[in-house]
């Protein structure tokens, strides 16, 4: 092997060791700018439930079912939000909606009756047979 050959090798590893060290300067701005970024940070509780859950939720009312917060916040973190602040933020909203419907006043089966012979005008009675 002739020498040219061999200092042209050597020249090329030399170069490329001297860019070695702008190679690890550069290396933490490739990784830092490589980190996931959390879309959910920052949004409100009933924004993420119309982001993420009303897809397949019509309403958030009743599906905390009256669990405990601290329940819903660990169950929510592990399956459904990316991160503990948005589990956090979507199980305090789901506690505030989680009051049940008021439902209509029903009326007694008395008064139902009453208000029924009110409507309607009295019959006569019927025949006793056999007289």
């Amino acid at each position: 092997m002739s020498l040219e050959r061999r200092n042209g090798a050597g020249a090329v590893v030399r170069r490329g060791f001297a860019a070695m060290p702008f190679l690890v300067a550069l290396l933490p701005i490739i990784v830092s700018s490589a980190r996931a970024e959390n879309l959910d940070a920052g949004k409100s509780g009933a924004r993420l439930f119309a982001d993420s859950c009303a897809a397949c939720h019509r309403s958030a009312r009743g599906l905390a079912k009256g669990r405990f917060r601290l329940t819903l916040y660990l169950f929510l973190q592990q399956h459904y939000t990316s991160s503990a602040d948005s589990a956090s933020a979507l199980s305090s909203y789901l506690q505030s909606v989680d009051t049940p419907a008021a439902a209509p006043a029903r009326k007694s089966s008395a008064r139902r009756s009453s208000d029924r012979r009110e409507a309607r005008p009295p019959r006569p009675p019927l025949p006793v047979r056999g007289r």
